[in-house]
């Protein structure tokens, strides 16, 4: 008895401990000057609101480390002698991982004194210094927190002014009435292929994206007037970061979720060495318990991804990074009339992967050059069947690969605090083996929609010159040189940028910007047939799609909370390929892919224009809202001369985000519910409708066309919801969510076709409420 009674003493002994405990955890970082990004020394790191204070100071590269930080949130202070103070608010702190930090600080322009920003660094500000119209910062905890976002930065994006996704549930990124093709994505600071599983070559969306939340740094994402260092886009651009792994400790995560199972492992390669290496594995939740036999229905996706960072500094020859992304993904999809039999069938498979080497030199304290080199690789594959009276009639085949090889070249000078001058060189080298061959309807004729195996290549520069006008004004300008080498189209770009810090609490910007874009390759070699059923290929000499880009925008801080914004655009575009006849309405301006059967010219014309506006209250005191609403007008001009709208053209979107965090429990344990709601109303795709009379005669959709784009079908409203639960544990934090995304199941009308089964027209409607249930533990 005394036996039990001392075990039972020292369990509730242990019990208490473990309650009692005040978790606390190890806050790292680096800073580096903002321009040069070399390591600042003496760089005063403080705690906000500690007592006693908790600091430490940078040391001589630029490495700090406070330990013992109570879990919760935190607040930093950053002062230099000669450089402007920051202060970086709310960092999660848990007992699962450590948190580090990778900071900047801007020179003062005053020499030898320490100037203080009064307020808190914009939450939106975003890490190209080079950018500062049209940008925001994309972070972590955002992607996490955005109620609808399901772990996918390019679904949560969709809650920023201006942009709006696919209502049939794609990720597709419509930016300002363009279609989603014209984005381009970045990893790393380089170019790469459509990061989303389930897509193909000309396409920049998909239903799942390969990026793990937990690979990824705060990320920059631009709505238009580019720097000048971007190119090959004129909608938008994701400049997607990958977050350097924990150089002194490993550290795991698991999860488990709807979509998937995760596992991250991150860690040093030896003590004292300030290299690191950061894994992820991803794999479908449904596709394994497939192979397990636990579910049972046709149509299961199956798909798998694997990234990673490996981080590799020296001290003589800088600093090299490998970085790189892989996914693979497959689906048999039936589809069945009203009847429950199947009367199509497609089997797709998707692959994608890019790896690369950064390298970071300075010659001086002044000049320094970023290198990278890459390859990817982007396939995919579908076979087709149709089922006429049980019996599946083999009809069509597709076959789409394409490699890049790619080198780019940055050389950056720091002349002093008030100029700063890069310049740069890109390549990229283009392999591509793509074959597609289809039955043509009502024909008993094989036709090829495609027969490519060629080589070709596209050659960028930029220069750009960052001026610091005065303290308060500052001035980006450069050019930028497209030149795509299957037939020599090119264009030279200015761009322009002036940022006005009128006060403390007002900002202006004005920028100014031309872009250009190549056309996906499938574009330009699809095979277009005559009445005499003879194939060419007539477009392979389009021009590049160019655009013109001009924005007005004005920022009022009310408060260290709470600002707003507003911004004005205007977008000229022009050579956008139209079909070569002069009665048609066709623009590939509405197509959010690049494959058509149809003889182009480069003579479309098309404009954007409206009025976003932006209200956001920082998290602060545990709870933030971001109202951010759009006006828009997208109109198109094909042969026939007539001016339409664009498919993308909903004229009208608005969003708004609320947020709540509730402490659970003694603050110094830093458990955590958080409830986040997002509501969305636009107006909807345009559409072509059905000519149903002539549908029925041919017995297949045929469209009026003559009324292309005139209307939408209904406006689109969408709740979605968020719930997450966050412990700590010594040494482990675990993390529950709940994310609904289209709570009410609303399901407005989306796109017209003709069922001929039931001799009708049907409708394809929004996508329908998805539950996604997460698990997530941290060591």
């Amino acid at each position: 008895m005394k036996k039990i009674a001392i075990l039972g003493l020292l369990i509730l002994s242990l019990v208490f401990q473990v309650f009692a405990e005040n978790y606390s955890q190890t806050v790292r970082g680096r800073v580096v000057d903002q321009d040069t990004k070399l390591p600042l020394v003496g760089v005063n790191i403080l705690i906000m609101d500690t007592d006693p204070p908790m600091g430490a100071s940078t040391d001589f590269e630029g490495y700090f480390k406070i330990e013992n930080v109570q879990v919760g949130r935190i607040s930093l202070r950053l002062s230099c002698l000669g450089y402007e103070t920051n202060f970086i608010p709310n960092i999660t702190v848990g007992t699962g991982k450590e948190v580090f930090l990778e900071l900047e600080l801007q020179e003062s322009l005053i020499n030898l004194a320490e100037i203080e920003i009064t307020g808190e660094v914009e939450k939106g500000e975003v890490n190209n210094e080079m950018a500062f119209i049209s940008a925001r910062q994309v972070t972590v905890e955002e992607t996490q927190r955005f109620a609808g976002s399901l772990d996918d930065p390019s679904r949560m994006v969709s809650a920023f002014a201006g942009v709006t996704s696919d209502p049939l549930g794609n990720n597709d990124i419509v930016v300002r009435g363009n279609s989603p093709k014209g984005i381009l994505w970045k990893l790393e600071g380089v170019d790469i292929p459509n990061p989303n599983h389930f897509s193909n070559e000309s396409t920049t969306g998909g239903p799942i994206n390969a990026l793990s939340s937990n690979m990824l740094a705060n990320s920059d994402f631009f709505t238009g007037a580019f720097a000048p260092e971007y190119g090959n886009a004129i909608s938008g651009i994701f400049d997607v970061r990958l977050r350097t792994g924990n150089n002194e400790n490993a550290e795991y995560t698991l999860g488990v979720g709807v979509l998937g199972v995760d596992v991250a492992a991150e860690g040093p390669f030896k003590k004292g060495y300030n290299g690191s290496y950061l894994f992820n594995y991803r794999y479908s939740s449904l596709s394994l318990l497939d192979n397990l036999g636990l579910v049972d229905f046709g149509g299961v996706p199956r798909y798998q991804d694997l990234s990673y960072k490996i981080n590799l500094p020296t001290s003589k020859f800088g600093n090299f990074s490998l970085f790189g992304l892989g996914g693979i993904s497959a689906i048999d999809d039936e589809s069945v009339d009203h009847e429950d039999v199947v009367r199509e069938r497609n089997v797709f498979t998707s692959r994608m992967g890019t790896t690369g080497l950064n390298h970071y030199y300075h010659f001086s304290n002044q000049t320094s050059i970023k290198s990278s080199i890459s390859a990817s690789f982007n396939g995919s594959e579908v076979e087709s069947y149709t089922h006429e009276d049980g019996v599946a009639v083999f009809d069509g085949t597709g076959k789409w690969e394409k490699t890049t090889l790619r080198f780019a070249s940055t050389l950056n000078h720091k002349f002093n605090a008030r100029n700063r001058l890069m310049i740069g060189i890109n390549y990229d080298h283009y392999s591509y083996d793509m074959q597609e061959t289809y039955l043509e309807t009502g024909d008993d004729e094989w036709k090829n929609g495609i027969l490519l195996n060629k080589k070709s290549g596209l050659l960028q520069a930029h220069a750009t010159w960052k001026y610091r006008i005065t303290e308060d004004i500052t001035m980006v300008s450069g050019l930028h040189y497209t030149q795509f080498l299957l037939n020599d189209a090119n264009a030279i770009e200015p761009r322009l940028a002036i940022n006005w810090q009128v006060s403390p609490k007002d900002e202006i910007s004005v920028g100014y910007g031309q872009h250009s874009m190549v056309e996906s390759i499938v574009t330009y070699y699809g095979t277009v047939y005559d009445e005499q059923n003879t194939g060419r290929q007539p477009n392979i000499d389009l021009d590049l799609t160019k655009s013109d880009h001009y924005v007005l925008a004005y920022d009022r801080k009310f408060s260290k909370k709470l600002h707003a914004k507003v911004e004005l655009y205007y977008q000229n575009l022009h050579s956008v390929p139209i079909e070569n006849i002069d009665t048609s309405y066709y623009s590939l301006i509405n197509e959010s892919h690049g494959y058509v059967g149809k003889a182009l010219v480069s003579e479309g014309k098309a404009y954007n224009y409206g009025l976003e506006l932006t209200v956001e209250r920082y998290f602060y005191d545990n709870y933030y809202f971001m109202v951010t609403g759009s006006l828009f007008e997208s109109k198109y001009q094909a042969k026939d001369g007539q001016w339409r709208n664009t498919k993308y053209n909903g004229n009208y979107a608005a969003n708004v985000l609320v947020g709540k965090e509730f402490r659970i429990g003694k603050a110094e344990k830093g458990n955590k519910l958080s409830l986040n709601a997002k509501f969305f109303m636009g107006g909807g795709d345009r559409y072509i409708p059905i000519d149903l009379e002539q549908s029925r005669v041919e017995g297949e959709t045929v469209f009026n066309t003559d009324k292309a784009y005139e209307t939408s079908l209904d406006p689109v409203y969408q709740v979605n919801f968020t719930a997450s639960y966050s412990f700590n544990r010594p040494k482990v934090r675990h993390e529950i969510f709940l994310d609904i995304y289209n709570v009410f199941n609303n399901d407005a009308r989306v796109y017209e076709y003709y069922d001929k089964y039931k001799d009708e027209a049907a409708y394809y409607t929004q996508l329908n409420m998805i539950p996604n249930i997460m698990y997530r533990i941290h060591f």
